[in-house]
Formats: C-alpha cells, sequence, structure tokens
C-alpha cells in the first residue's frame, strides 16, 4: 500500500531523533527545514553531527535509549542499525499516539521521508512509497532544474495579494491566471 501525501505542520511539536550517525544527520538535516523543536539521543554522535547540534543549539544525550523517552513527543526518528529497537521504539510509539519513522525499516514507518524541493514557500515532495528512493531522488534533482530561484519572490507577491484582495471569483482569477503565466514562463 502506498502512503498518504500529507505535510504536516510542525508547530509546537517536539520531534526526537534516536541516533547520531550518518543517517541520523542526514534526517535532522532535512527537519531542520521546518523546526528546531528537535531533540536527539543516542550512544555516539558523529563529529558531523555534534557541530550540527551546536550551531543549531539543540538539545541531546549521549546515552542509550530507554523505554519511556518518546512519551513527549509528537514524532520520533529512529536512525539505528539495531532493527530489534527500532521495532520496539515503534511498538511503544503507538502507546503515546507518536508518529514513528524507522530509517530502512518501512514496517516499523507511520510515515516516511520524501525526497523534497524547498525553495522559500514552495515545497514539492516526491516518494514511490520507499520502492526506490534513488528513483525518487533523481525524479526531485530533474524537477529543481526546471522550477526557477525566481519562484520565492513570486510566491511572496502571491501571499501579499492573496491578503490584500477580498475573496471571491475576480480574486481566485486573476490569482490562477498570474500563476499560469509565470509557469508557462519557464518554458520561453
Amino acid at each position: 500500500m502506498s502512503y498518504f501525501p500529507a505535510f504536516l505542520k510542525l508547530d509546537n511539536k517536539k520531534i526526537l531523533i534516536v541516533g547520531g550517525g550518518k543517517i541520523a544527520y542526514e534526517k535532522l538535516e532535512h527537519l531542520l527545514d521546518f523546526t528546531d523543536d528537535i531533540y536527539l539521543i543516542a550512544q555516539d554522535f558523529s563529529q558531523e553531527m555534534l557541530s550540527r547540534i551546536e550551531s543549531e543549539k539543540l538539545s541531546y544525550e549521549k546515552r542509550v535509549y530507554k523505554k519511556g523517552d518518546i512519551k513527549d513527543f509528537a514524532i520520533v526518528v529512529v536512525a539505528v542499525d539495531d532493527i530489534a529497537l527500532q521495532g520496539a521504539i515503534f511498538e511503544e510509539s503507538k502507546s503515546y499516539n507518536c508518529l514513528c519513522n524507522a530509517v530502512d525499516a518501512t514496517e516499523y514507518c507511520d510515515f516516511i521521508f520524501p525526497s523534497y524541493i524547498k525553495k522559500g514557500d514552495l515545497t514539492v515532495a516526491v516518494s514511490t512509497s520507499g520502492a526506490s528512493p534513488a528513483m525518487a531522488k533523481y525524479l526531485r534533482i530533474y524537477l529543481q532544474k526546471m522550477i526557477p530561484d525566481s519562484i520565492v519572490e513570486f510566491l511572496q507577491e502571491m501571499k501579499n495579494l492573496r491578503k490584500k484582495l477580498p475573496k471571491g471569483k475576480e480574486r481566485m482569477k486573476m490569482l490562477d491566471t498570474k500563476a499560469r503565466k509565470f509557469v508557462e514562463s519557464w518554458s520561453k
């Protein structure tokens, strides 16, 4: 079965990352595009991870995961090689109504990380539901080349117009026309 595409609002949602290696670092980088309410627990942290934790002023503990660590978190990302621990944390997450992602173990995932493009307010996500993360990555790269950097300013302008103009059919038609013309200008 495929994953349902949804964009989560992470305001006031605490996130726990269990793990301190390369994959945990990649997940941290992705999450930092959307929130900084992230806490980390790992026996060992890579130097790269520690540097990023310090630069972002994130909280962390250098220790093994203990049952109950996830009780105050809305989302937990388990980035450890220990499959048994991934399964245990996934099962525990159910009692706390906490969304869980265990990297490379889709059977222990309530959600997966898509490959995505982020330019200002624009976020485009690409997923193969875990069938081929490599394909999602290359499709993202292809799409990223198509979207101009000027999209950031264009979306800011559209946001301002939506705030200023009264709601109604005229506003919808005008905004639709502007968006269509902007996209059409990419191929010229």
